[in-house]
């Protein structure tokens, strides 16, 4: 049986978006293929057409998701600079959404424990989000340094809210680390 043209691509996407969400979600351990291929509406035999393995899909998966994320930085910085970016990043929603957000607030301990491909997958996509940064921060004494800087305390806030139970301490902790994400901006 033959398939329209762009089946496959299409397949190949859909399994990328469930994977990415899963894996930002429940983690990359506890995410497996048979649940990503069912979310994704394909057999456990459709999967590898697409991927040699769990590690490609991950690697891929991770790639994809932090491109989206240098698009809404872009956006964000577009509308209102880097303030903006930060309140975006910082927000209640973002917090509450992990399947839908920062893939380094929601799998820096699994990268980090990933191939050396994937964690060079993922260098590369936080450095070019870094450098985005760094252009709307000309007037730092070092733009990537402080980006770097901002993004450690962006994610690191992000988790920490994520991790607390009650709302009123984890609304405290996004404050608080968009205070510092200022302050950090404003002072190097």
């Amino acid at each position: 049986m033959r398939y329209e043209k762009g089946r496959k691509d299409a397949s190949r996407g859909r399994i990328m978006e469930v994977a990415a969400d899963r894996f930002r979600g429940d983690g990359i351990a506890a995410s497996g293929l048979a649940t990503i291929m069912s979310d994704a509406g394909l057999t456990n035999g459709a999967f590898y057409p697409h991927f040699q393995s769990k590690a490609e899909l991950v690697r891929e998966s991770v790639a994809a998701a932090m491109e989206l994320q240098a698009q809404q930085l872009a956006q964000a910085l577009a509308s209102g600079g880097p303030e903006v970016a930060i309140e975006a990043y910082l927000s209640a929603e973002h917090r509450d959404n992990p399947g839908q957000g920062c893939a380094s607030a929601a799998l820096l301990p699994e990268l980090a424990r990933q191939p050396p491909e994937t964690r060079a997958v993922y260098t590369d996509r936080l450095l070019a989000l870094a450098h985005q940064l760094a252009a709307a921060i000309p007037q730092a004494k070092d733009p990537e340094g402080t980006a770097l800087a901002v993004f450690a305390t962006l994610i690191g806030t992000l988790q920490l809210a994520r991790a607390v139970e009650g709302t009123d301490l984890s609304d405290r902790i996004l404050t608080a680390g968009k205070d510092a994400a200022r302050t950090l901006m404003q002072s190097r």
